[in-house]
């Protein structure tokens, strides 16, 4: 269990919290416009709505899991915490989720969107995006 809060304190040092566009400029980068057909729009939406695209970022669900980094990658089904039963679908331990390389984080989140939820998984985006004109999450991006 020390060994676990030790890695969560090292982790949540090397957390970062981006701006809008240059999160943008980041998924761009990464692959995630147009991703199993969802916008890079709908990518930045999500990451305010779930972190305000706070790296660190945690949250203690009322089941006993935990929602980890930029996207709030969930203990139960994606990542290892040590204390949740979990599927671990994307083979990480959760404290990965939780520092300024998001490569671990993207590559997680592109393996939530291919389950037959997709995008719908999160919360956050099915109550604040889904269905919505989302232009002013990249307006003045210059992308």
């Amino acid at each position: 269990m020390r060994t676990l809060v030790f890695l969560l304190l090292v982790a949540v040092a090397n957390a970062r919290v981006y701006e809008r566009c240059e999160w943008a400029r980041v998924l761009k980068s990464q692959g995630m416009d147009g991703y199993r057909g969802q916008s890079l729009a709908n990518w930045v939406c999500l990451s305010q709505w779930e972190s305000n695209y706070n790296t660190g970022a945690t949250n203690h669900n009322t089941d006993g899991s935990t929602d980890y980094g930029i996207f709030q990658i969930n203990s139960r089904w994606w990542c290892n915490d040590n204390q949740t039963p979990t599927s671990n679908a994307c083979n990480i331990n959760c404290s990965e989720l939780l520092t300024d390389d998001v490569s671990v984080a993207i590559t997680c989140a592109k393996r939530v969107v291919r389950d037959p939820s997709g995008i719908g998984a999160w919360v956050a985006w099915r109550h604040h995006c889904q269905g919505r004109d989302l232009s002013s999450y990249l307006a003045g991006c210059r992308l």
